[in-house]
């Protein structure tokens, strides 16, 4: 376990040095166009940096404040306001989804329309997909990811999930998937009001997340794209494939396209960090400790161990169920995911760590080893029991 706060601010240079030979090595071989990381350790900041560039090609610098396009960051965020809305007595994790949605009733191969309950869709086991692959039901059926096809409603989204085969009975197995995308149509209609509204009602104005929202308030504080390339990253076009995915940077700016619930806001590393924390700490204004306690457990068994051994899945994230396994340094229950446009974050409960990691570089800064070299940096330099 990391020691005190005493003992750990007293090693705090240590800490930038370490973190601060990855980034630099990350930014100086262009791996990472711009980057801010931030660090907290009980509750206390360790580390806050802002480096690189947010427009290369305007000689623009990264900053603190930088706002970035959060894809996946979007998640825990809706599925944190789905729990308030679960704590209000509004929404229940056993509803059918045809509850709120009557005509989303997507089919296995055999014909049959399984139920899929809110557990299904927040812990991805609904048996849905994304269109990542060529030839897959979802890339055949037209299937936005909430990264591209700016301008697409919901309702028309909706259609096209439904309209491609489930890959398995809910509740047998897991997979990754726009379930978020269903969960934050199933918010908005319980809400009574837009999924942006919800999130900003539950979340993210009671933490004063000023920056968090689904278009971009301010455009010139905006992070400009860019994608894996050699010998450097990329400026993305509009719109940009690399490997599988299309990435539409426009979309951050269409008040027109859906409201993404699993890529779709904007936001600061700053903001993601209150975030973190707040959960950390218990989860008030916006949620019980009961209910993060029960967010923050793995609620998917051994369902992920072939996807990515040692990690299972709650209600938020990912969850490390066995470090060995998943060949990381941190400890059990350590919650963490990422963002496909280059963003990072894991938050270890025991050390009390929370780390947030943006990039403005795809996929490098998401699954590249930009984020590994992060952590591992944090822990090799931070004192332990």
């Amino acid at each position: 376990m990391l020691r005190g706060v005493e003992q750990s601010t007293a090693r705090v240079p240590l800490v930038q040095q370490a973190i601060d030979a990855v980034v630099d090595e990350a930014v100086e071989a262009g791996r990472v166009v711009g980057a801010v990381v931030l660090v907290q350790v009980h509750g206390e900041p360790v580390y806050a940096r802002a480096a690189g560039h947010a427009d290369r090609e305007a000689d623009i610098p990264m900053a603190l404040d930088t706002v970035f396009r959060w894809a996946s960051l979007t998640k825990p965020l809706v599925a944190a306001t789905a729990l308030a809305l679960i704590e209000r007595g509004r929404l229940n994790l056993d509803d059918p989804v045809t509850r709120f949605l009557p005509d989303f009733e997507p089919r296995l191969p055999d014909g049959s329309a399984p139920a899929i309950n809110v557990r299904h869709l927040l812990t991805h086991t609904a048996g849905l997909g994304y269109p990542w692959v060529a030839g897959d039901p979802y890339r055949t059926a037209g299937v936005s990811d909430g990264l591209d096809q700016p301008g697409m409603l919901m309702q028309e989204n909706l259609r096209r999930i439904a309209s491609a085969p489930l890959y398995f009975r809910p509740g047998s197995a897991w997979r990754y998937s726009v379930a978020t995308d269903v969960l934050g149509a199933i918010i908005a209609v319980v809400h009574g009001r837009s999924l942006a509204d919800a999130v900003s009602t539950y979340i993210t104005d009671p933490l004063r997340m000023r920056d968090s929202a689904f278009v971009v308030r301010e455009p010139a504080r905006l992070a400009v794209p860019y994608a894996d390339a050699s010998p450097r990253a990329v400026r993305m076009g509009e719109p940009h494939r690399l490997e599988e995915l299309v990435f539409s940077p426009a979309r951050a700016f269409d008040q027109r396209s859906f409201q993404s619930g699993g890529c779709g806001m904007v936001g600061t590393a700053g903001d993601f960090m209150t975030f973190l924390e707040t959960l950390r700490t218990g989860g008030a204004p916006i949620l019980t400790p009961e209910t993060v306690q029960l967010a923050s457990r793995n609620q998917v068994g051994g369902l992920r161990e072939q996807e990515e051994p040692g990690w299972g899945f709650g209600f938020l994230s990912a969850v490390l169920t066995d470090a060995g396994r998943a060949a990381v340094p941190a400890q059990v229950g350590t919650l963490s995911w990422g963002g496909v446009y280059g963003q990072s974050w894991f938050q270890d409960a025991v050390a009390e760590l929370s780390v947030v990691g943006l990039t403005n570089t795809a996929l490098e800064g998401c699954m590249g080893s930009f984020p590994v070299d992060v952590q591992a940096s944090i822990y090799a330099s931070l004192p332990r029991d």
